[in-house]
């Protein structure tokens, strides 16, 4: 596939060569190497996701959720 569209497009349109199979395989593996694979990957949010912040929510009493939204307003300057 990489081959295949490596020599299809960026032959035409730019100045580079044509693959050739091993070539082909070793972009495919290095673009493996440096972006992490081309397969399904679970699910990554920041700050170790939604569900740690929504069980922190949870456990909050309702003074601590007032100083914490205080706070967001602070930092970030949304008014709800």
């Amino acid at each position: 596939m990489v081959q295949t569209l490596w020599n299809h497009i960026l032959v035409d349109v730019t100045t580079v060569k044509a693959l050739t199979y091993p070539q082909a395989m070793g972009i495919l593996v290095l673009s493996k190497i440096l972006f992490g694979g081309f397969g399904p990957r679970p699910q990554r949010t920041p700050f170790g996701g939604h569900q740690r912040w929504r069980e922190k929510w949870k456990n909050m009493d309702e003074d601590e959720r007032t100083r914490f939204r205080s706070e967001w307003k602070r930092r970030f300057g949304r008014d709800e």
